[in-house]
């Protein structure tokens, strides 16, 4: 299956969830938050295309990340294909995160086409931070998010629950 990419995987960042972490840049969203810190990202036509077993054959290199981020651009514009990379990941070993711009109570809308394909994904993250960037809340102080309206959520807990369950350790302020 094909993936959009904006970039070749990263394999040593710090930044992007805790720990040593690989991330995956997705290429392609339409939020288009003012502020967004990876507008490069954006254009669905961008970037480069690569098969997903290609990616996943990545994984297999990996030796000191503890995880796998998914970021982009959007990630849940591609969730079928990712959802195939993730669960990969966590037959390796790995833990994984992902940055969304839908919140948990979006992705989750059965109501919506790409419910399926969304949860399937879900499905293979371990913590989602979701929401919009919003520049009049952003806050240079919190871990692993850019502004305060986004959550950091226990997808296993809050698909269980079919409500967001915030992980407050990560929710409070960076020292």
């Amino acid at each position: 299956m094909k993936i959009r990419l904006a970039s070749p995987m990263t394999r040593d960042s710090i930044v992007d969830g805790p720990g040593l972490r690989a991330v995956i840049w997705a290429q392609g969203c339409f939020h288009n938050c003012p502020g967004c810190h990876n507008p490069c990202t954006h254009n669905p036509f961008g970037g480069f295309e690569m098969d997903s077993a290609d990616l996943i054959a990545q994984l297999d290199s990996l030796h000191l990340q503890q995880g796998l981020t998914l970021s982009g651009g959007e990630p849940f514009l591609q969730a079928r294909a990712l959802a195939e990379v993730a669960r990969a990941a966590r037959r390796r070993g790995l833990n994984v995160w992902a940055f969304t711009g839908f919140t948990f109570e979006q992705l989750t809308d059965r109501k919506n086409p790409a419910w399926a394909d969304r949860t399937a994904l879900l499905e293979q993250i371990d913590v989602l931070v979701d929401g919009r960037f919003e520049r009049d809340k952003r806050d240079l102080s919190l871990r692993f998010r850019g502004s305060s309206n986004q959550r950091i959520l226990d997808v296993k807990k809050s698909l269980a629950v079919q409500s967001p369950c915030v992980i407050a350790e990560y929710m409070r302020q960076a020292m």
